[in-house]
Formats: C-alpha cells, sequence, structure tokens
C-alpha cells in the first residue's frame, strides 16, 4: 500500500495493526483519482471509516486543500496520523477518534467537495452513512461528491432523496459507486 502520485508518490502506508480495516487497494485508489483527475486540487475531502488514511492521504498528494479524515479505531486513528506524518501531509488534514454516523449528525462546519464512504464490509453501514449523507445535502458542495466502496456482494438498493448514482466500476472485489446531489426540475416551491 502506497501513495500513487502527487507530492508523496511512492512513500508507503502503514497497515493498521490487526484485521479491523480493510484498505482499497492500489489498483481500485489508482483507478479512482485516475476518474477525479485535476478536479480533486484544491477539494476538501471526508473520508469516513479512515482505516490507514489512504484515500484522504492520496488526496492531499494529489492537491486537495483539506482532509478532514475520521476513524473510531484509535489503533486505526494513531495510523492516520503516522502516515500523514510520514507523507509531510498532516498540516493539511484534521484526523479526528470519532464515530462516523455522530460525524455525520452532528457536524457544523464547511461543506465537503467529497465524501469518500468506506465502512468495515457486511455490515450495511454503507447505507446507513450514505442515507445520513443524503438527509444532510449541506454536508456537500453543489458539485461535490460521494464515493462508496463495497464489495460488489455487498450492494441493496438504496431510495435516496438528495443524491443520484451516475456511474459505478468495478476492481476485482472493490465496487466504487458514484454519487452526486440531484439536478433541480425546474419546479419552484
Amino acid at each position: 500500500m502506497r501513495v500513487i502520485s502527487g507530492s508523496a508518490k511512492g512513500h508507503k502506508l502503514q497497515p493498521v495493526p490487526g484485521d479491523t480495516t480493510r484498505p482499497i487497494t492500489d489498483r481500485a485508489k489508482e483507478a479512482l483519482f485516475s476518474i477525479l483527475g485535476d478536479w480533486i486540487e484544491g477539494a476538501r475531502v471526508l473520508d469516513l471509516f479512515g482505516g490507514t488514511g489512504a484515500v484522504g492521504i492520496e488526496a492531499l498528494s494529489r492537491g486537495a486543500e483539506h482532509a478532514v479524515i475520521l476513524d473510531r479505531n484509535r489503533r486505526a486513528v494513531e495510523t492516520i496520523h503516522a502516515n500523514l506524518n510520514h507523507c509531510k501531509l498532516n498540516e493539511y488534514a484534521t484526523v479526528e477518534l470519532s464515530d462516523s454516523f455522530t460525524f455525520l449528525k452532528k457536524y457544523s462546519g464547511d461543506a465537503f467537495d467529497l465524501i469518500f464512504i468506506a465502512p468495515p464490509q457486511y455490515q450495511g453501514l454503507w447505507r446507513d452513512a450514505l442515507l445520513l449523507v443524503d438527509e444532510r445535502s449541506d454536508l456537500l458542495y453543489e458539485d461535490g461528491l460521494v464515493v462508496v466502496q463495497i464489495h460488489p456482494r455487498e450492494e441493496t438498493p438504496v431510495d435516496l432523496k438528495m443524491l443520484e448514482e451516475y456511474d459505478r466500476r468495478t476492481y476485482g472485489s472493490v465496487l466504487l459507486l458514484f454519487y452526486e446531489l440531484r439536478e433541480e426540475d425546474g419546479e419552484t416551491a
């Protein structure tokens, strides 16, 4: 596991001790950031269920302005801090030992350009987090994106009001689902 491109290119990232996290594969991460392209430059990123911090760190390495990286596992948060320090990107990140759901319910700061959701597998947590983001459109800038990383077998239908899926990509055992805010239909209230 390494930083693929940008200012920290080639830096190896420490794994979280134990088996409580499932880091994004380098192949899927490279594909994700290839899709995002230069759009990530200057972006504000929220990396929920941060694990190693790989997605937030990759975004910062590629020019994101700031990343908020959360995990409720103390060992994961320690690993994220170590990885940010190793990549010399810690001044551009806020790392919190926090439950992602509590954060989504209570957050009241600036919106994000990218919200990345990659919780532990097979627990339905991705759906719960996506539904919370859908309820709080103020979390996302108007042209912002939500990307969900799950195993393809985890996918189940989600009834969303503010977000809509616009793309999906599969890379082996990784399914990336891309969402954006629905466009207004032109009707006035």
